[in-house]
Formats: C-alpha cells, sequence, structure tokens
C-alpha cells in the first residue's frame, strides 16, 4: 500500500527543487513601467519589489498628480509580475511531465 512513498519523496523533492528555481528565476526578472508620458519610471523585480524609481522634477509642484502617476505605476507593475508569475508557474507545472501524486494515470 505504501510502497511507493520514496517516488512520492523523490517527487517532492523536485517539486521543491523547482519552486526555489522559479523564485530565483523570478528575482532576476526586472519589468520596467513608465507613466504620465515617461514623468514617472518604476521598475520592479519578478517578486514584486522595487529595484528602481525615477521621478520627474516637474512632478514634485503637484502632490495630486504624482500620487495619482505613482499609483498608476505601482498597479501596471504589478499585474506585469503578477502576469509573469501565472505563466511561470503554468510553465513549471508543465515541465513536470504530467507527475500526478495520486497515482491515477
Amino acid at each position: 500500500m505504501f510502497g511507493n512513498m520514496g517516488d512520492m519523496s523523490k517527487m517532492l523533492e523536485g517539486m521543491q527543487e523547482n519552486a526555489e528555481k522559479l523564485k530565483s528565476d523570478l528575482a532576476s526578472k526586472v519589468f520596467s513601467v513608465k507613466t504620465g508620458g515617461g514623468l514617472i519610471e518604476l521598475s520592479v523585480n519578478g517578486n514584486g519589489e522595487v529595484v528602481d524609481l525615477m521621478i520627474d522634477e516637474t512632478t514634485l509642484t503637484d502632490k495630486d498628480m504624482l500620487q495619482i502617476l505613482l499609483i498608476g505605476a505601482i498597479n501596471d507593475a504589478n499585474k506585469m509580475v503578477q502576469q509573469n508569475q501565472q505563466s511561470s508557474a503554468m510553465g513549471m507545472l508543465g515541465n513536470m511531465g504530467g507527475m500526478n501524486p495520486f497515482g491515477a494515470k
């Protein structure tokens, strides 16, 4: 009944290695967005961490505009990261070669 536990353990180890590789790959990717015709430029890595921010000096006199542009840039960058994470996760699942931990074939 439990004869395949070794196979299950190896599969789980492989999944963990793939997840760690995916996390590392995501951290190395950078996504950049511009808003307000380039007044704000924001770069985030694949984990959603901000790695660079450029704010044009002309926006510093208009707090409301600056807030709107920053919110737009952050939201756009977050969408890019989420889409990339989803496609990367789907690619990882596809690379598992159809392994099914429940034994159905």
